[in-house]
């Protein structure tokens, strides 16, 4: 066995699971800051990074860590409704037998600090906040395919919502700056609920925390209604 340690850690406005975006690059403007361990932080490492505007970070699904030895052969991916199964190497279940994610994420700038060292800022994340980072290689133009078959996503539509905040609370919510709450909506809009268990009637209220302090804890909990195709924004408290 290879053992395997993370390179870095992501922080992000997600301190929990729900509303995490199922795919990177669906909420371009959802930011995350990538810090390294204090032996890797040598600003030689990072040496030709700016001249790429992608990166592919692979990185652990820490919260779907299992027993040694258990895994299953199949998963129910979202799209299809979260009860039809699949195979677990033709989906992009957290629950997999080494848990490690794939992201394609966009590099906005590296930072130079004196604390911290080379400090990396992108954006389209879809990770928790302290996510362990197990590497980083650049995207080049001959990861893209785009003859490429999509396989049964090619059967499930785009699935988006039509968001509405009828008393002004994402705007209005103060402890959330102007990209925070532009990435937010985008959240919104992808329809963060459990697809298995997802209320269309309006009636059900549904909640995730978002915006993550300097101490680690969420600003706010953000909460909505789903009719139809229209999610409704009816509260967000301030934690």
């Amino acid at each position: 066995h290879m053992e395997i340690r993370p390179v870095a850690h992501i922080y992000t406005d997600f301190p929990t699971k729900f509303g995490v975006p199922r795919q990177s690059g669906t909420a371009t403007a959802l930011k995350g800051t990538i810090v390294f361990e204090n032996f890797y932080r040598d600003p030689e490492a990072v040496k030709g990074l700016d001249g790429f505007d992608y990166i592919w970070v692979l990185w652990d699904f820490s919260k779907a860590h299992r027993k040694d030895g258990e895994w299953a052969a199949t998963a129910c991916p979202p799209r299809l409704g979260g009860k039809t199964h699949m195979g677990i190497w033709a989906t992009r279940s957290p629950f997999r037998p080494n848990n490690i994610g794939l992201s394609s994420v966009r590099l906005d700038s590296i930072e130079f600090t004196e604390d911290r060292g080379p400090v990396l800022h992108v954006s389209g994340i879809d990770m928790m906040d302290g996510t362990p980072v197990y590497d980083i290689k650049p995207y080049i133009r001959y990861d893209c395919h785009p003859d490429a078959r999509d396989g049964y996503v090619a059967e499930t539509s785009r699935h988006s919502l039509k968001v509405e905040d009828p008393e002004g609370l994402i705007e209005s919510a103060g402890m959330l700056n102007a990209e925070q709450k532009r990435a937010l909506w985008e959240v919104l809009s992808e329809d963060p609920r459990p697809q298995f268990d997802a209320d269309d009637s309006g009636q059900r209220r549904y909640g995730f925390y978002y915006g993550t302090g300097e101490n680690g804890k969420a600003l706010c909990d953000v909460r909505f209604t789903v009719c139809g195709n229209v999610l409704t924004v009816v509260e967000i408290v301030i934690q």
